[in-house]
């Protein structure tokens, strides 16, 4: 399965949907403030909570999901509501 990874100059996220989120075991309230959301997309910040869904879904399916990079000088990110 392949995985949005989207970043700017200062940072990045792991755009997630809700559904596979749940698949590996996790919750909104399992991340930290850093990450945010858009409605049942999940942007998870890059440093704790992009890994730790790494871990989890390479705990369910037994390989690391693949990633497709998205830079932007400014992402719509930074603008979204935090994850809970």
């Amino acid at each position: 399965m392949t995985f949005v990874f989207h970043n700017d100059p200062g940072h990045g996220w792991l755009e997630v949907n809700s559904a596979d989120l749940i698949a590996v075991g996790l919750r909104p309230t399992d991340f930290s403030r850093y990450s945010y959301r858009r409605r049942n997309v999940f942007y998870l910040e890059e440093d704790c909570d992009a890994p730790k869904f790494v871990a989890a879904y390479q705990h369910k399916h037994g390989n690391k999901p693949d990633f497709d990079d998205r830079y932007q000088e400014r992402t719509f990110i930074r603008d979204l509501p935090s994850i809970w």
